[in-house]
């Protein structure tokens, strides 16, 4: 069977969709029912980094935005003639002439429209919505998201196929004795991830209580309205603000190099489809410490320091715990292993071939 993959977030730095498909395709190069397809991968440009499983790489010139999608992706897919496309980011040529297998991985534009422009949010509820109607199965990666999927596209249960993220197994638990007092953040900036106030909180609770403290974030800035996440630091004496850094990205080993020295991974979102960091950081030893929200509880289960509100105090109080106490540590980290074993590339990656081949009709 031909499979086509809307390929184009291989094609800047693998963040978001970018990485889940990098994984999906790492995990296929190892499989003998991958193997026996052909795989036609299509982008707006080259990938950036290489890619392990045997395939066709097709540049399509252009922007790689919606223009691009409904048009030269459509158009190649024609001339292509695949059997059924993969879209993993959202949406799909509504014109494209084969099945779709479809990934929305949570529809934060439908469910807060205030955290988008005007413009933008209509756009992606818009191409989301009809692109759902238009897939033959569309994947999602929790029970939370498929029920915000049901709510705000209208997408029917029964088409919605739940497969749970698997995570980065070039981590590995690490001695506690090696860690840092350091408080990490890993993801793209948000408005729904309040990172503003994950650093208020550091700079005016943590870092006057924890001697040697620092807080590492790490991603690009993409919060709508613009703001500066970083104004606090502005106010705060130059030795507090100078224990915060903020890189908008690094490359794979740097990161791994940052988990394997920090004592806490905090992760303040109010909505996400999944959120993939936080178990990245548990399978390298570190502790959690995530707001209180269902699908934090449906991934993370008892692996995790919850916060109950986003109030200074009560961020403050989580993380100076996980970074003072090893007995806070070791209630969350004693449940690591049973809730990474829930998260596989591997097992994702069997069943989302699967929904791929049920879409084709294989």
């Amino acid at each position: 069977m031909r499979i086509a993959v809307d390929a184009r977030e291989l094609a800047g730095r693998p963040t978001g969709v970018g990485r889940y498909l990098s994984e999906l395709l790492a995990a296929w190069a190892d499989s003998d029912d991958a193997r026996r397809h052909e795989w036609h991968l299509v982008a707006h440009a080259a990938p950036v980094q290489p890619i392990a499983l045997p395939h066709a790489f097709t540049v399509v010139p252009g922007a790689g935005g919606t223009h691009w999608e409904q048009w030269r992706l459509a158009r190649h897919l024609t001339r292509d003639r695949a059997d059924v496309l993969f879209a993993p980011g959202y949406s799909a040529p509504l014109t494209a002439p084969c099945p779709i297998a479809l990934t929305i991985h949570d529809v934060s534009f439908a469910a807060h429209p205030e955290w988008f422009s005007a413009r933008e949010g209509r756009r992606r509820r818009t191409l989301a919505a009809w692109s759902a109607r238009r897939a033959r199965v569309v994947l999602t990666d929790s029970q939370f998201s498929r029920d915000e999927i049901v709510r705000h596209l209208g997408t029917p249960r029964d088409r919605i196929t739940v497969v749970p993220l698997g995570r980065n197994r070039a981590s590995s638990i690490a001695p506690d004795a090696t860690r840092e007092p350091l408080v990490l953040y890993v993801g793209s900036i948000f408005r729904r991830r309040h990172v503003d106030r994950l650093i208020e909180a550091f700079v005016r609770r943590v870092a006057p209580q924890v001697p040697g403290s620092r807080l590492e974030i790490i991603g690009e800035n993409r919060m709508y309205p613009p703001q500066d996440v970083t104004a606090a630091l502005a106010a705060c004496p130059p030795a507090i603000a100078a224990r915060v850094s903020v890189r908008s990205y690094v490359d794979e080993d740097t990161l791994r190099d940052v988990y394997s020295r920090a004592t806490v991974c905090a992760f303040l979102s109010e909505y996400e489809g999944f959120g993939l960091t936080p178990l990245e950081a548990l399978a390298a030893g570190v502790a959690p410490a995530v707001l209180d929200t269902p699908v934090a509880r449906e991934i993370y289960g008892p692996a995790a320091r919850y916060i109950a509100s986003l109030d200074e105090a009560a961020i403050g109080d989580a993380l100076i715990g996980l970074l003072t106490s090893t007995d806070d540590r070791a209630a969350v980290l004693r449940h690591a292993d049973e809730v990474l074993a829930r998260y596989d590339w591997h097992r994702a990656a069997a069943a989302t071939l699967a929904a791929i081949e049920g879409a084709a009709g294989a």
